[in-house]
């Protein structure tokens, strides 16, 4: 009997998400986990500013010693990450597969009256983004693309990465998309969820608008204040 509940469940799971509906909805759930994620490791990168303490060692070097505290949360954390991801990706290829096959013929004209500059590049920055993931992690986390990698020392490879004037250009690019792709991201998950009104859509809008750009100011000040010289 459990095993017929268990597999009458995932029967039903499966078809909620070979609807476009349910593949929505993922797209929408996985977002706000990584929307999440975006604004905290902003908020832990922001730490740059703090000076060091009396012992010397800067707070964004606690920080970063505070994260890998437990490697099994460490790592829980990262799956947690990969799947919705992969969740994300996979839903986003899926929907823009179905909508295509849909209009197997092209308009002859095409309107952009009702789609914003975001929402028209949401397909293409999404994997210059992915590919950002990538180096970034190459770059902070591996070390295998940093000039002088030392495991743990934050401030010190923050400043020396972001001193390569191509490798903090290549960022504030990222980050640039990030915030269209979050701009239409934000809202369009609301709508997914079902918070779709005319007295709300314009305010989520709005509220979506300013969160993007703020995750991106906060992230872009970064290597500015290393190329400026106001982080040494």
């Amino acid at each position: 009997m459990a095993m017929s509940a268990t597999a009458s469940s995932l029967a039903r799971v499966s078809r909620f998400y070979e609807a476009p509906v349910g593949k929505k909805v993922v797209m929408a759930v996985t977002g706000m986990v990584l929307v999440g994620f975006v604004l905290g490791h902003m908020a832990g990168n922001l730490q740059i500013y703090l000076p060091a303490g009396a012992d010397g060692v800067y707070a964004i070097d606690r920080y970063g010693a505070l994260l890998h505290a437990s490697e099994e949360l460490l790592w829980g954390a990262r799956l947690v990450l990969l799947a919705s991801i992969g969740l994300h990706i996979w839903s986003a290829i899926q929907l823009a597969t179905a909508a295509n096959a849909a209009r197997p013929v092209r308009y002859v004209r095409h309107s952009s009256l009702h789609s914003s500059y975001a929402s028209r590049t949401m397909y293409w920055s999404g994997p210059i983004i992915g590919l950002f993931i990538v180096y970034h992690l190459l770059h902070f986390t591996t070390g295998t693309v940093h000039p002088d990698y030392k495991y743990l020392s934050v401030h010190d490879n923050v400043v020396k990465g972001f001193s390569v004037w191509y490798a903090s250009a290549f960022y504030i690019v990222a980050m640039s998309l990030l915030c269209l792709h979050l701009y239409h991201g934000v809202w369009s998950m609301f709508q997914s969820l079902g918070f779709n009104h005319p007295r709300y859509t314009p305010r989520l809008q709005f509220g979506a608008k300013v969160f993007a750009l703020l995750i991106a100011a906060g992230n872009i000040s970064i290597p500015l204040a290393v190329l400026t010289g106001l982080v040494k």
